[in-house]
């Protein structure tokens, strides 16, 4: 039994601290969103003949009510990211009062407009939020678009800066990974681990490597040159694509454009789910599509996750029972490398505050998320295949009929 329990620990720490390592190597030289430099984003007089730049702000909301009104004013206080741009606010037939907020919140401004996105075509598979983002796209006018999910807040230069960056680097598509933030229990147990796990699963160098085939977007913020946007077909050719991000993005790389991804931690804030309730539909929705439907790959994720963050704690009470049992010095050996798994747990956490300056709350839960997480991967298999209570905001994924 001691060699069982300590064969099961030392695979922990061994990925564990593989984990580490290669977060460091990743993210040592990630590229990050700069401040835009004086005169970036067309904001000085346009040479004779050419037109101002423009830009449009995109919000689709359903039942947003608890977050938009802080959105749109975050929005409309941003610095001009260019000379004309405006911010469009798209309630896609939201039950509670997320268009009046959005109004209040916008004041009169003259650059606000909110659009009633309609019922979805009848026969037709639009999910998530692609049928508002589309409406939107069908009122542009300008040169760029960029989509921001509404519980996202800006900072004021993020516009700005991002604009600049993306015309300075001849960017197609330009997204950036925010700042997360987490307020509730549910949050803090699978959070952290996911963000880890995104970030070694969709590298920043490979997405930005016009050779490489991966690509990755972030939801929250997507800025597209509008002519890109739509010459890949924009919301409406990833109607019925649940992960629509990671479809985008794999288009614009696909067909030669320039993705440019970013750490944007100090230019914008996410904070994703309000209770384990939509933390849990949330990550059922997703995690099966986002390994790319494989279900071998998904259930192996799960496993391993449930390997290094919950088997050292698991391993706790057995240890301290073989402890106790004898005397021999190998029964002390689970208890050391339980212990070590769960050291290399609050190391990753602790090279997360420094790099990402995320707290450290409730990190001696990671056990207990990691259990979440393992529960994750089977649940999405099923409700991905079977379509039984796969939703997103309540609103079935299934296709019409």
């Amino acid at each position: 039994m001691s060699g069982l329990l300590s064969a099961l620990a030392l695979v922990s720490c061994l990925g564990l601290g593989v984990m580490l390592a290669l977060l460091e190597r990743t993210f040592r030289t990630a590229p990050v969103l700069q401040a835009a430099p004086a005169g970036a984003g067309g904001l000085e007089a346009p040479l004779s003949g050419q037109k101002p730049t423009s830009c449009t702000v995109v919000v689709p909301a359903y039942n947003e009510a608890d977050n938009i009104g802080d959105c749109v004013t975050a929005i409309l206080a941003s610095e001009d990211p260019c000379p004309r741009w405006s911010l469009l606010v798209v309630d896609d037939d939201s039950s509670d009062a997320t268009a009046e907020l959005a109004r209040a919140a916008a004041a009169g401004n003259p650059g606000f407009v909110l659009l009633q996105a309609g019922a979805r075509p009848a026969g037709e598979r639009w999910v998530g939020k692609n049928w508002a983002c589309h409406r939107a796209s069908e009122q542009l006018d300008s040169d760029w678009v960029v989509f921001i999910d509404a519980d996202v807040r800006v900072e004021p230069g993020a516009l700005r800066a991002a604009l600049a960056d993306a015309q300075a680097h001849g960017a197609d598509l330009l997204t950036l990974a925010p700042r997360l933030r987490c307020g509730c229990l549910a949050e803090w147990l699978v959070q952290p681990i996911i963000a880890s796990l995104l970030g070694l699963g969709f590298p920043i160098a490979r997405a930005n490597d016009p050779a490489d085939p991966l690509a990755f977007a972030a939801g929250p913020f997507l800025l597209f040159c509008t002519q890109a946007y739509r010459a890949v077909g924009g919301h409406a050719a990833v109607a019925g694509e649940v992960v629509e991000d990671l479809a985008l993005a794999r288009a614009i790389k696909g067909q030669g454009f320039r993705l440019r991804y970013l750490l944007g931690l100090d230019w914008l804030t996410l904070r994703m789910y309000g209770d384990f309730a939509s933390l849990w539909e949330g990550w059922t929705k997703n995690w099966l599509l986002g390994l790319d439907r494989d279900v071998l790959k998904a259930l192996g994720a799960g496993a391993v996750v449930v390997q290094l963050y919950a088997i050292p704690w698991l391993l706790l009470p057995p240890a301290l029972w073989l402890v106790w049992q004898g005397p021999a010095p190998l029964a002390l050996l689970p208890l050391v490398l339980a212990l070590l798994g769960i050291a290399l747990q609050l190391a990753i956490r602790l090279w997360t505050r420094r790099r990402f300056a995320t707290p450290l709350d409730w990190w001696w839960l990671a056990g207990l998320g990691g259990l979440v997480i393992g529960a994750i991967a089977p649940v999405s298999v099923i409700k991905t295949l079977s379509g039984r209570g796969w939703t997103w905001r309540g609103r079935s994924l299934q296709s019409p009929g």
